[in-house]
């Protein structure tokens, strides 16, 4: 049987509460949500301000809450003075969605129970809490006394029935859920700042700010770089709400970079917030790969042809791309005795004009022989300087000083890559450009030797893994799976497909259906 909540009638000051709070006017609620003064149809407005009391928040800037216990805690702390009820669940999926949709009805805050009996406890004693609305298994009033706050445990309102039903069923977006539920228009206050979370955000921390009216935005990326609207909020103050966000400082940084302005599509993050298809080649011709078959012009609109196939499988914008191969790997030393051919950076430019004319990315391939890779990417700094031009790295032609060409699959030290990726963050953040992609292409372990300490640090670039396996499906797949595992955290997927090695050709939708996770980006030689 469903909790009835006696009648009593209490007073609040609405602070940060609508227009009564400018007047500075205090005002009597019933618990049955009417007011003192007979006041008919208003109840559903004035709940919020029969069970919480809010906090005027305001910010000068943008500032990290933490979520470290995932109990709702740190959040309630900060838009609730005080609370004469909260919702309590236990980590049962339904209950902490129904949990979610009563605390935004009622205005709330909501915390979790994840076995932390005083984190929670010493919140519903800050809050003054009295009636405590349970779902799921969550501790039992006497234990909860026993941690210091003395309430009252009960189930779920009659009222509330409607509510807990709401996010029945909601899967793995079940914040961005949350964000969407109607909340009492007392509490959308102006003024108050937005909040920014991820689906990685605790549901408590996420419902505890909708309850108290905040405009929540559920971001792809725990980074203030996210999307294009995040960008701006978090220009003029925003919290960002969850450990996902690593702390002040490493948000402060990515929000600096942000002054770098947005990427085609929106946004100041290669990915996650797009995807891309791109042809693979050399200017010299088509006998290093499908992009030098054509002109620059034909190219780029060889390549939008293929985004046009890829869009419909997809949510996310689908943007064209160039892989350029800057350094092509030689039989012969050459003149420098390093096994590879450097092209000259004028012969790049018409294809990477193209491609960013048509709102689109290039990425400048290093088959490197016997050179360093650092040496060979500083030879194409200029071109690097453009905001729509990263960085692709091929262990595969990376030679040993004895070994020679096609004698064996090449490999590279983590080490270096670290080494180049540090060079490349210093020259995206000296130049004030958006963030750059870095490719790895790898399609054997030992390509990349300790692949484990990939350094992931700089904020500057998007780090991409290259499966580039080809022959039948079973192979691919394989490759595939041999490349994500031990991936390391914040690396991005990338998968090629191969007109004449591989047997079938995946379609568009082939590749975005079958290949999982699916891929970031996609290239074709």
């Amino acid at each position: 049987m469903a909790a009835t909540v006696a009648a009593t009638t209490l007073i609040f000051p609405l602070t940060a509460c609508g227009s009564d709070a400018e007047d500075g006017k205090k005002f009597a609620v019933a618990s049955d949500g009417s007011s003192g003064e007979g006041d008919k149809g208003g109840g559903e407005k004035k709940l919020r301000l029969e069970h919480s009391q809010l906090k005027p928040v305001s910010i000068d800037s943008s500032r990290v809450v933490g979520d470290s216990s995932r109990s709702g805690a740190e959040t309630a702390t900060e838009f609730f003075d005080q609370a004469e009820e909260v919702v309590v669940a236990g980590n049962d999926p339904q209950a902490l969605a129904s949990a979610a949709a009563v605390a935004v009805q009622r205005g709330v805050p909501m915390l979790t129970q994840l076995g932390q009996s005083s984190t929670v406890a010493s919140e519903l004693k800050r809050l003054g809490v009295k009636k405590v609305y349970a779902f799921g298994p969550v501790s039992s009033q006497e234990e909860l006394r026993a941690a210091g706050a003395e309430v009252k445990v009960e189930s779920a309102p009659e009222d509330s029935a409607e509510a807990a039903r709401t996010l029945a069923g909601v899967g793995k977006d079940r914040n961005a859920a949350v964000a969407k539920l109607p909340v009492d228009a007392a509490g959308e206050a102006p003024g108050r700042p937005a909040v920014l979370v991820t689906e990685e955000t605790s549901i408590a921390a996420v419902a505890t700010a909708r309850a108290a009216g905040a405009d929540v935005k559920v971001l792809p990326a725990a980074d203030p770089r996210a999307t294009g609207e995040s960008m701006k909020l978090t220009k003029n103050g925003a919290l960002a709400i969850g450990e996902a966000f690593g702390g002040q400082e490493r948000f402060d940084a990515a929000a600096k970079l942000s002054a770098a302005g947005e990427l085609p599509g929106g946004g100041g993050l290669l990915f996650p917030g797009r995807r891309m298809i791109a042809l693979y080649g050399h200017p010299s011709g088509g006998a290093l790969g499908v992009m030098g078959e054509q002109p620059p012009q034909e190219a780029a609109q060889r390549v939008q042809k293929l985004v046009d196939e890829y869009q419909p499988h997809t949510d996310y914008q689908v943007m064209p791309a160039f892989e350029i191969i800057a350094t092509v790997a030689s039989s012969s030393p050459g003149g420098d005795g390093d096994f590879s051919n450097e092209a000259d950076p004028k012969e790049l430019e018409p294809y990477v004009d193209a491609i960013t004319d048509a709102g689109g990315y290039a990425f400048l391939d290093l088959q490197p022989g016997r050179a360093s890779l650092l040496d060979q990417a500083k030879r194409y700094e200029d071109l690097l300087k453009k905001p729509n031009v990263g960085l692709a790295l091929d262990p595969e032609w990376k030679l040993g000083p004895n070994d020679m060409p096609m004698d064996n699959v090449g490999h590279v030290q983590v080490e270096e890559i670290n080494e180049v990726a540090d060079w490349l963050a210093k020259l995206t953040r000296e130049n004030n450009l958006p963030q750059k992609g870095l490719i790895v292409h790898q399609f054997q372990q030992q390509m990349i030797r300790n692949r484990e300490n990939l350094d992931t640090s700089h904020p500057e670039l998007a780090l991409i893994i290259h499966a580039d396996g080809h022959g039948v499906a079973e192979e691919k797949f394989a490759t595939w799976e041999v490349t994500k595992k031990d991936l390391p955290q914040g690396v991005f997927l990338a998968w090629k497909n191969f007109y004449d090695e591989d047997s079938p050709t995946f379609s568009p939708e082939k590749t975005y259906s079958d290949v999982k996770p699916r891929p970031w980006f996609v290239s074709y030689q």
